[in-house]
């Protein structure tokens, strides 16, 4: 990979959570020692120093974080604007030193002990099977539900026995076979009645004309 298209990566366009993960500070000798590492990522709550910069030797609380920009608020530290307003100032995380850690996240301690598996879920108890996913089921069920629709509307649904062992299917395919022939009876004989009507009254007009030429002759 070129340096140029990694440094975009890391740097110049950085997603939030590269930048986010890039948030650390190197850890007190005490916490050093305690948990076998050297530095950690930065969250509110932590107590650091500040080790170099303007403000060298001054400890405090992290008040806020910014992740996009890589650097933290100390309280306490502030300036003043012309109008006498005071405002954080904005501290870059690689300049201090954790002296406290924030332990109110359980998962994030866990993390900096070295925990394996520290963020996952913890196994059921007694040793149970893990429970099937929400999707599985609600996927099946629909599957189920277009299936049978589709069976009963094909009818291919399965076969129940009606009264006399006979499928209780076939007595409604009978009638609908019955009513279906009986209309398109009655259909072909009234378009058969309308042709001899309609060929009746041809015959009569010829005959009508035929008289009235003799007439006039």
């Amino acid at each position: 990979m070129k340096p140029s298209k990694m440094r975009n990566r890391q740097i110049w366009r950085a997603s939030h959570s590269v930048r986010s993960r890039q948030l650390g500070a190197a850890l007190s000798p005490d916490l050093r020692s305690r948990h076998s590492r050297r530095s950690v990522r930065v969250v509110a709550g932590d107590t650091v120093r500040v080790v170099r910069g303007e403000y060298k030797d001054v400890e405090g609380r992290v008040s806020r974080v910014f992740a996009l920009a890589g650097r933290i608020a100390i309280e306490g530290v502030k300036k003043e604007k012309g109008k006498g307003e005071k405002f954080d100032v904005q501290i870059h995380s690689t300049n201090v030193v954790v002296t406290s850690l924030n332990g109110a996240d359980s998962r994030r301690m866990a993390r900096v002990r070295g925990e394996r598996g520290a963020g996952r879920p913890a196994p059921p108890p007694g040793g149970a099977q893990a429970p099937a996913p929400r999707y599985a089921s609600t996927i099946d069920a629909r599957l189920a539900g277009r299936m049978l629709d589709g069976g009963q509307a094909g009818g291919q649904g399965p076969a129940s026995a009606g009264p006399g062992g006979a499928p209780k299917g076939a007595g409604e395919k009978a009638e609908a076979g019955e009513h279906r022939g009986a209309g398109e009876k009655a259909e072909a004989g009234e378009h058969r009645g309308a042709g001899e009507k309609a060929e009746g009254h041809k015959d009569e007009a010829g005959t009508g004309a035929k008289k009235a030429g003799e007439g006039s002759q």
